[in-house]
């Protein structure tokens, strides 16, 4: 049962109606997943859903890139609703199913490109330090360039906040599905 309960269109205020709305129009969709929780909060949720918007759908990164970026996030948060909804986006974005198995174990997946390698490298950086070192800073401000590797580097915080939401509201997965991530 989540903390935060989805609310029903009668119950909401207006300007839980407006975001609400806002949400639904644009690449969501609907209100689903962190935004059931942040709607209760709707200035909240509207900012972050348009830096959501932005960081998901109009990156410069490629998709897969993207997806690696969300799964690492996921696994380091130990997010399972944010798993089980981005697993399928990355098999959707090619990223190849033995790199995000090895991420779901913690382990280092083998035989990644070398975009890949860079993608993880970087994230792993930033969740276990909280920076960037110079080297792999330098790699992806060649490959991404520096607007690329600040929206890589946004996705990593924007990611962390949208699992530390979807955990601490106990976000129940869709379908009743089982958890997709085993303890490390």
């Amino acid at each position: 049962m989540t903390r935060f309960p989805r609310l029903a269109p009668d119950a909401m205020t207006p300007a839980q109606r407006e975001v609400a709305a806002e949400i639904s129009a644009g690449p969501r969709g609907e209100v689903r997943g962190p935004f059931i929780a942040l709607l209760h909060n709707p200035e909240l949720a509207r900012r972050i859903q348009q830096l959501g918007e932005h960081l998901r759908w109009k990156s410069k990164l490629p998709a897969g890139l993207l997806e690696l970026a969300v799964l690492v996030t996921a696994r380091e948060w130990n997010c399972q609703h944010e798993w089980y909804m981005h697993e399928k986006l990355a098999r959707k974005a090619g990223l190849e199913p033995r790199v995000f198995e090895a991420v779901a174990q913690g382990k280092e997946p083998q035989g990644m490109s070398s975009d890949e390698a860079l993608v993880y490298r970087f994230c792993k950086q930033a969740h276990k330090t909280g920076r960037i070192d110079d080297e792999t800073f330098v790699a992806a401000r060649e490959r991404f360039g520096l607007d690329g590797t600040l929206e890589l580097l946004a996705l990593n915080g924007y990611y962390s906040m949208m699992a530390m939401v979807l955990n601490t509201a106990g976000m129940p997965l869709p379908d009743n599905a089982a958890p997709p991530l085993s303890p490390l």
